[in-house]
């Protein structure tokens, strides 16, 4: 099992992401102030792994794959695969950040 960890401020929260590549698949676990939010949640392609408001973080949080629709794998994150950070007020691509450059 592979895995990477790292901060990021979402929604105004100091987060923690944390990714683990398993031969099933990648999987995300968030969270914040010592909370879990999302907990091992299989990342797919542009399906929102944060899907519902806890705490005022009404955030979603997805992987986009640049080359096609391919669910992402660790060792392409941030290269083929970003994931990418919108907020429920968000209107088009260009007010969507990505969160691991």
């Amino acid at each position: 099992m592979t895995q990477q960890t790292f901060q990021a401020i979402l929604g105004g929260q100091n987060c923690t992401v944390m990714l683990q590549q398993m031969s099933t698949g990648l999987y995300l676990t968030l969270v914040i102030a010592g909370a879990v939010i999302v907990g091992s949640k299989y990342c797919a392609d542009r399906v929102s792994l944060v899907r519902f408001d806890f705490d005022g973080f009404s955030e979603h949080l997805y992987f986009l794959d640049t080359l096609g629709a391919q669910d992402p794998e660790l060792s392409g994150v941030g290269t083929r695969f970003k994931l990418l950070y919108a907020t429920v007020r968000d209107r088009g691509p260009e007010e969507i950040r990505q969160v691991l450059q």
